[in-house]
């Protein structure tokens, strides 16, 4: 549920040495996951994955410190992705009014942390991420990662009184992503269940517009 809204790996960096560590990275990554998928994550240990992958256990741990972190690289490759929309927005635009874009962008391209893609893979991996105690645990870990810096984002510049700022910057940083794991998820369902993601895809988008109203406003009404 990751743009932290893309499941897909980091852009390719430019120095020899960074693009040759990417490669290896995408590499080990993707053996990883094609095992888990085929086999279960519980059932592969990390000894088979370095293996199917050519390289040492110890060269696999160097990039991922964790086995989990062999399928949620990619929620952390963008964990700071909210925080760099609020930070990056034209000078009258309001953060909710970025944030809002960034998701609908999201929806449009399919992005597939928006729960919103027919592709199989991030479907499949969903499903693994549901399904296992250790991912699903640690996938929390990189949601609060990307909160924190969302709050961060959100305390700088706005002119308020410091302590008004942080309670103002925590409670919607705390909001948004909630608001985004729970449309994420809603739409995910739905597409297990079935549905097409084009066939889901104008209420997802009316539920984004419901929700940042929401966050807008308030519940008051």
């Amino acid at each position: 549920m990751p743009s932290v809204y893309d499941l897909s790996v980091s852009a390719e960096p430019t120095g020899l040495r960074e693009r040759k560590k990417a490669r290896t990275r995408a590499a080990i990554s993707d053996t990883a996951i094609a095992l888990f998928l085929a086999h279960g994550f519980e059932r592969v240990p990390v000894v088979r994955v370095a293996a199917e992958a050519e390289v040492s256990k110890r060269t696999l741990f160097a990039y991922f410190p964790t086995k989990e972190d062999l399928v949620l690289h990619r929620f952390a490759d963008h964990e700071r992705e909210l925080a760099e929309v609020v930070r990056r927005r034209a000078p009258e635009q309001s953060p909710l009014d970025a944030l809002r874009a960034h998701v609908l962008d999201g929806l449009r391209r399919r992005d597939p942390i928006t729960g919103l893609t027919d592709a199989a893979e991030p479907l499949a991996i969903q499903r693994m991420i549901s399904q296992t105690p250790s991912l699903a645990a640690r996938l929390l870990r990189y949601f609060a990662s990307s909160e924190a810096a969302l709050r961060e984002a959100l305390e700088e510049g706005d002119g308020m009184p410091y302590a008004e700022a942080q309670v103002t910057a925590r409670v919607l940083a705390a909001s948004v992503s909630s608001v985004l794991r729970a449309l994420a998820e809603h739409n995910a369902a739905r597409l297990t269940e079935g549905e097409s993601a084009d066939a889901v895809a104008p209420e997802a988008i009316a539920a984004v517009e419901r929700a940042f109203a929401l966050l807008r406003h308030g519940f008051g009404g």
